[in-house]
């Protein structure tokens, strides 16, 4: 038979809220531990009436989805969080982000309308910033990445050192000009585990030998369900759009057209090249 603590059980939900929130600058060294104790402690400063566990060691009913490795940026995590009053949304974003150091900033809030929040989530548009890097270099590192069947990277994980294929998720890479750096955005299938940009730049080290001068500047810009469904677009679903009331919106996507990998060429990858891996 369960024990169960005395006293009446926690208020219920009543309300979910979903989040989308940035870690930039400095943040972005900012661990999954330390932005859940940081998001929690904004919590209490901002007093929003959060719903709680039941049980000896009651918890706020807060779910964070494929948090993003400690040391990139990113414009587009996302939390949902359970509260036992009916809020306004826009008011408890005001109040958290003034609640939260700058670089750990809140963007956007909206009532969950219903369904799952990870089953919106398939992929991220991920944006490389590599300087030292010439385009036309990176270009041609792209484009044999692109071509490779595979690439075997290996990587530490909980249970031990993983070999890892680096190529597969990878649905499009596509090189960006830019007068600082070369930049390299990609869209990343989620897995598991996962393939990080870390892990592509190992293979793109491996099959073209790319060895950035100075660690690059990593941020993901989007996450999202593959729009339509189609591996072969490099737009990714906002997952926060049916519940703003408008299933057709689209998250950021790479600029450019797309030309398929086994056609790209160094003069095609300058610009944007994409492709998709079957």
């Amino acid at each position: 038979m369960s024990r169960m603590p005395p006293g009446p059980p926690p208020p219920p939900a009543v309300q979910r809220l979903r989040i989308r929130f940035a870690k930039r600058g400095r943040l972005r060294f900012t661990s999954h531990r330390d932005f859940q104790r940081a998001f929690e402690r904004a919590l209490r400063r901002a007093a929003v009436p959060m719903a709680y566990s039941a049980g000896f060691s009651p918890h706020p009913k807060i779910s964070y989805v494929g948090a993003a490795p400690t040391g990139t940026a990113s414009e587009a995590e996302y939390l949902e969080m359970a509260v036992t009053e009916r809020l306004d949304p826009a008011a408890v974003r005001a109040d958290l982000d003034a609640a939260l150091p700058t670089g750990l900033d809140l963007l956007e809030i909206v009532e969950a309308l219903g369904g799952s929040l990870p089953e919106r989530i398939e992929a991220s548009l991920w944006e490389l910033r590599l300087p030292g890097v010439p385009t036309a270099t990176l270009a041609g590192a792209v484009s044999r990445f692109l071509a490779a069947t595979d690439i075997t990277v290996e990587r530490r994980l909980k249970d031990g050192r993983r070999q890892l294929d680096a190529r597969a998720p990878v649905l499009h890479a596509g090189v960006i000009e830019d007068r600082n750096c070369a930049i390299l955005r990609m869209v990343v299938r989620h897995v598991t585990p996962a393939v990080r940009p870390d892990d592509v730049l190992v293979g793109l080290r491996q099959v073209a030998n790319l060895t950035p001068p100075v660690p690059p500047l990593v941020t993901r810009l989007a996450q999202g369900l593959l729009a339509d469904g189609d591996p072969a677009t490099d737009q990714l679903a906002d997952p926060l759009a049916f519940d703003r009331g408008c299933p057709s919106e689209r998250a950021p996507a790479a600029d450019g057209t797309l030309v398929a990998s086994d056609g790209a060429s160094v003069e095609d990858a300058v610009g944007v090249s994409a492709a998709t891996h079957g």
